[in-house]
């Protein structure tokens, strides 16, 4: 049943990701999803050339902007920007025109048009109060002139979005776009005579990207356990994001915590818990669950070396050293499962991945767990096989698309550009 997620509750994305991959031309993009948001300057040069140069900049958000006003965090963000810009130069691309930037926001909005979001929610660490209701685009668009940018936002999308487009770009069989980071979502192509929710008329394609927002399904069927619950209760959004909380890779380190903090509450094993580090959220991340869950030193060098440093835990046995690597196993594979139950569930609503179905299926993945986790990565994978049937999958791939959610705006704002005839 878990392959058959419910996809319901979406939200319209009005995004053609089918790029005619002629555009040419110089390009923004400005990427928020997280503590850090990204600046890029992207080059396209059509067909044969595609993107020739691209540039980039991170910037870390003050905390305190995290929480604060939304003129405050979209002032900080246009600031950095104008200085970006600053550093281009004397660009004969442009050959004067308007700059235009495409906005990769990746927290749920409800999206009236190509270039326009009213804010659902904050997800992650966000808690901007003023900003929920209003217009996303607007308020960095006015951000912008206060800043003295000319440059108009020509294209918002979700980074899910963003890496459909990147990956469809680069292979016209890619239909999903899924993100398996911190945390995780995924994007499909729907025939828009399939949308019930739709309103006004049909798109000339017939296609409409959904971006299903999959992090925040819940159902009776999910094997919810009592460390996933402690977890929920404990979070900025209680009840909320539930199978994010499952499968992301911000949670999983902790998951593993509060399993081995359980073990220590009724055995020795680890020491006395008040001289470990046990008890501290997030102190175990998933890049340290990946690097013991990874050893292959005969003594499990890795694994003792991580709980010493990290959790304070000295001196540990084989058995236990053991015991710890099976249980990342157990909690990495569910998340590997359940990502692939998703997909899967995708794939059959879009009506592929069927015995008799001929034509090739490709599944755009962007993040760094999907990436640099390679235990998780293979469990996917031959997830995958299982739930499809070994013909089936011979025609389903899944495919690294790096750097989606920043190049992806770019490529949409291109194809969405004000100057196109």
């Amino acid at each position: 049943s878990l392959s058959n997620l419910s996809l319901t509750k979406f939200i319209q994305e009005y995004v053609n990701v089918y790029s005619t991959k002629s555009e040419e031309g110089l390009f923004y993009a400005l990427d928020l999803g997280g503590t850090n948001f990204r600046v890029l300057r992207v080059q396209l040069a059509g067909k044969d050339k595609r993107v020739v140069k691209r540039e980039s900049r991170e910037v870390s958000i003050p905390p305190h902007l995290m929480s604060g006003s939304a003129a405050e965090l979209f002032g900080f963000i246009a600031s950095a920007l104008a200085k970006f810009v600053a550093d281009e130069g004397d660009n004969k691309v442009l050959d004067g025109k308007q700059r235009e930037l495409g906005f990769t926001f990746s927290f749920p909005v409800r999206q009236s048009s190509i270039a326009s979001g009213t804010l659902i929610k904050w997800t992650k660490a966000f808690a901007i109060d003023d900003a929920v209701g209003e217009d996303v685009v607007a308020e960095l668009q006015t951000a912008m002139e206060k800043q003295g940018v000319d440059m108009r936002v020509s294209a918002l999308i979700n980074d899910t979005v963003g890496t459909l487009a990147t990956g469809s770009y680069n292979d016209e069989d890619v239909v999903i776009g899924v993100i398996l980071g911190t945390g995780s979502n995924a994007a499909y192509v729907e025939k828009a005579d399939a949308i019930p929710k739709l309103e006004g008329e049909l798109p000339k394609s017939g296609n409409m990207v959904i971006n299903t927002e999959w992090g925040n399904f819940s159902s009776s069927c999910l094997p919810i356990t009592e460390y996933d619950q402690a977890l929920d209760k404990e979070s900025l959004n209680p009840r909320e994001q539930i199978f994010e909380k499952l499968i992301s890779g911000m949670y999983l380190g902790d998951i593993v915590r509060r399993v081995l903090l359980k073990i220590a509450s009724r055995s020795s094993i680890f020491g006395h818990i008040k001289r470990t580090n046990l008890k501290t959220r997030f102190i175990l991340r998933t890049p340290d669950i990946s690097a013991m869950h990874h050893d292959e030193t005969p003594d499990l060098r890795i694994v003792a070396e991580k709980l010493a440093e990290t959790l304070k835990i000295k001196d540990t046995s084989l058995e236990t050293r053991k015991m710890v690597v099976e249980i990342c196993d157990i909690v990495t594979s569910r998340s590997a499962r359940l990502a692939a139950a998703g997909i899967v569930g995708i794939i059959r609503k879009i009506g592929r991945g069927t015995p008799g179905d001929k034509r090739r299926t490709v599944i755009a993945i962007d993040g760094g767990l999907f990436e640099h986790y390679a235990k998780f990565r293979q469990c996917l994978e031959s997830t995958l096989v299982e739930l499809l049937g070994k013909e089936a999958s011979e025609l389903v791939a899944v495919k690294l698309t790096k750097d989606g959610s920043g190049v992806g705006a770019a490529l949409i704002a291109a194809a969405h550009s004000q100057y196109l005839n």
